[in-house]
């Protein structure tokens, strides 16, 4: 304890009285409290005194244990959580948790806590998209800034917690270091994404881990060897990796350790023969991508290739994002998301592909030329797309529901604002059609939280316990019987601090 050498020195024991060694123990106490209160980041919330009007008492509450992948269900009834600034303090049954005097008490009694949402993939341009998301409970958004989604507006305030999610080994007008003089140059892509050197790569590594980027996205153009290359110099950085493969084979990147695997129209490319895949390294989105796309498409869910891959898919590390909700509207039994209270904060214009405000539904534009036909003709050219896209969309879930028949791991994610989907709200929908394909509510949840800390060693959040962050949802409704519950919130705190979902929907001009 180096604070305590001065006072030895002090004190030297050949002239202590009585009342030295009496403030020598007090003093000493005193620094090992000041010591242990700096190495944990916050004080003692049980400490009498003015600490204690900084603690938040939830109180009553059952807190939903959404721990080991969501198979674990002891949830702890009349619980007790203590908050301490921006931190959950402690966690306990309330028959063994004391409550600081002046406390804040929230009574929650018959309510149950989860914690924070956590979108996993998403867009976030706007003002508007971060109070939606805050409106529906999602606390936590790792977001990408692309040609569909906009660059990410870091400016927000009120805003979920942001984790960047950042390229790696190409060429990329949207990579956050872009815009930096040193990089513009390199990273500038014409037509096509060309690969970086090695070296180049392990310098943008470093530069975007400096700009705070949590996840590294490795997109469809960069082949095999870098793949492995990136991914293992990714983690030694303590960055997580989103592998969006084309070029390389998923085998190949299941195999090297990728962390997530974002988008069911993408990873079913696991599923190709060799033939097809062989010609992706050179042609990553041409004539051979599209071939090897319409494939996997098409496969039959009993395929002996697809069998081979889900059983891969189930036995090694990397977690499914299918980010489902990209074909919510496509689905059976959608709602018009526009009916939604969120959805009056988002503008048309800054979601990409938007659904029709009126109907709900996906539009399906037609070619130039169609115009001069006849209004029924044009009528059937739309009817005929959407029915295309439908059977798209029910042939890529029958796929899913053979590879879910291997359990891998799910994380949720929305994938928004494409597709019809929306900030916040199509979060919501993701872990409405997790239960669809067969994971519990309670397992559907913990895709949405607990499933992070697991996959990504993300330990600041997903769960309600001692040293996590203070982003709570308490819900007037049992979570794990419904998963429509999950939206039926009653308290809403991100760190620590309660939100006004109300005035969420009141955008400040």
């Amino acid at each position: 304890m180096s604070g305590s050498a001065p006072i030895r020195a002090h004190y030297a024991p050949q002239r202590r009285t009585m009342a030295h060694r009496a403030f020598l123990a007090v003093a000493l106490c005193l620094i090992a409290v000041q010591q242990l209160a700096a190495r944990d980041g916050k004080s003692n919330p049980n400490q009498a005194g003015s600490n204690a009007s900084n603690v938040t008492a939830l109180v009553g509450g059952t807190v939903i244990d959404l721990s080991n992948w969501g198979r674990s269900a002891h949830d702890l009834h009349d619980a007790v959580v203590l908050i301490h600034d921006n931190r959950i303090a402690d966690v306990g049954p309330r028959s063994s948790v004391t409550i600081p005097k002046n406390a804040r008490v929230i009574d929650c009694t018959g309510k149950y806590i989860v914690p924070g949402y956590v979108d996993g993939y998403a867009g976030m341009s706007t003002q508007g998209q971060a109070n939606a998301n805050l409106y529906m409970g999602v606390t936590t958004v790792a977001a990408a800034s692309d040609a569909r989604r906009g660059p990410v507006y870091l400016g927000a305030n009120p805003s979920p917690h942001i984790y960047l999610i950042d390229s790696a080994g190409s060429t990329d007008n949207w990579s956050l270091l872009a815009r930096q003089p040193e990089w513009s140059t390199l990273l500038y892509q014409r037509e096509h994404a060309t690969e970086l050197s090695a070296d180049d790569t392990a310098r943008q590594l470093e530069a975007t881990a400096k700009l705070g980027t949590r996840v590294i996205k490795i997109s469809s153009n960069i082949t095999a060897a870098n793949t492995q290359w990136i991914i293992n110099r990714a983690h030694q950085q303590g960055l997580v990796t989103y592998g969006i493969f084309v070029a390389t084979p998923y085998r190949v990147g299941i195999e090297s350790g990728v962390d997530a695997l974002p988008f069911l129209a993408h990873y079913e490319l696991g599923s190709i023969p060799e033939e097809l895949q062989r010609p992706l390294s050179e042609d990553s989105d041409g004539a051979a991508a599209d071939t090897a796309f319409d494939y996997a498409e098409r496969i039959p869910p009993n395929d002996r290739r697809l069998l081979a891959y889900a059983k891969l898919l189930g036995s090694h590390h990397a977690v499914l994002m299918p980010a489902f909700s990209n074909y919510y509207l496509q689905l059976p039994g959608h709602r018009n998301l526009w009916k939604e209270p969120a959805a009056k904060l988002l503008e048309p214009a800054h979601l990409s592909t938007p659904p029709d405000p009126e109907t709900g539904e996906l539009y399906y534009p037609l070619s130039p030329w169609t115009h001069r036909l006849p209004a029924i003709g044009q009528r059937y050219l739309e009817d005929n797309l959407r029915k295309k896209a439908e059977l798209a969309a029910h042939k890529l879930w029958s796929i899913n529901q053979t590879i879910f028949r291997d359990e891998p791991h799910y994380l949720a994610a929305s994938g928004s604002p494409i597709g019809g989907t929306m900030p916040g709200i199509s979060l919501h929908t993701e872990m409405e059609l997790l239960v669809r394909l067969g994971l519990s509510p309670r397992e559907a949840l913990a895709a949405a939280t607990g499933n992070y800390s697991l996959a990504f060693g993300w330990n600041e959040l997903g769960a309600v316990l001692p040293g996590r962050r203070a982003d709570i949802l308490i819900l007037d409704a049992d979570p794990t019987e419904n998963i429509w519950n999950a939206r039926r919130f009653s308290t809403l705190l991100l760190d620590g601090n309660v939100l006004d979902r109300e005035s969420l929907l009141k955008l400040k001009k």
